[in-house]
């Protein structure tokens, strides 16, 4: 059975100048990160269609990024793969003093409390200049899940809704605000802006209902794709759907959507 070292003499060895792959040795931190991304979108794919064959391949696929990138790394002096292990190590201990230690958490959610705690520490120990609430908040994260850890930053000092009616009513409000755009003729920089607070609305009534807004995201894809591909089975015997109007498309549609049972 092949171990981490293995995977990390096989990357050495691609990454050689002299007789490596072209294509490894030509790679960077830029233009790795991409795949970096898409890797992980796979595994969260996999895990969705509960595919765990694909899933250990795509697991695979998104480690041979990280060891990727630590090759780079140690090739231009700053760190080994080691040293990412170390890391990593360090910092679960660390962020877990309820279990490598004496503190006492209640449950799953003074858990994550904690560990948020513990991360402003270590900013304010390494003397870091940003002390606000949301410091560190990654920009390259998806704008879904940057939203939800804006908003969850700022629960942590109370900046909060108490429940989930005043999110809804907040919807309706930024709701309303784009249907007067709208009849107003606005520009698109202006509906932009409306309908980003209604999307920032939205991923708050997801986070006060527990869901994921990425995985209540991808799920509604896979439905949309799911009944429109199966309307197109159903035009398939008498043109297809670009000839039919709006109306019979919409009848196509509701019998997907009813040979489904959902809503």
């Amino acid at each position: 059975m092949a171990d981490i070292d293995d995977l990390i003499a096989i990357m050495a060895r691609l990454r050689d100048p002299q007789t490596g792959c072209a294509w490894d040795v030509k790679q960077d931190f830029d233009s790795i990160a991409a795949y970096t991304i898409e890797e992980a979108y796979e595994v969260a794919d996999a895990i969705d269609r509960k595919d765990f064959t694909d899933l250990r391949d795509e697991l695979g696929d998104l480690l041979l990024q990280v060891v990727f990138h630590a090759r780079m790394a140690e090739e231009a002096g700053h760190f080994r793969f080691a040293d990412v292990v170390e890391a990593i190590c360090t910092k679960l201990v660390s962020r877990h003093p309820h279990v490598f230690g004496d503190a006492k958490v209640e449950d799953a959610d003074a858990a994550l409390a904690a560990w948020e705690a513990i991360k402003v520490q270590e900013r304010a120990a390494r003397g870091a200049d940003d002390t606000s609430a949301l410091a560190g908040i990654a920009r390259g994260l998806p704008e879904w899940q940057r939203a939800l850890k804006l908003q969850k930053r700022a629960a942590t000092v109370g900046f909060d809704w108490p429940d989930v009616e005043p999110v809804l009513a907040k919807l309706d409000e930024e709701i309303d605000e784009v249907r007067v755009e709208f009849a107003a003729g606005a520009e698109a920089t202006r509906l932009a802006d409306e309908i980003g607070d209604v999307l920032f609305v939205c991923v708050n009534l997801a986070r006060h209902a527990r869901v994921d807004p990425s995985a209540a995201l991808r799920g509604a894809n896979a439905k949309f794709e799911r009944r429109f591909r199966r309307m197109e089975a159903l035009a398939a015997a008498d043109g297809g759907l670009a000839c039919r109007p709006l109306a019979e498309q919409d009848r196509l549609w509701e019998r997907a959507k009813a040979e489904e049972g959902g809503g």
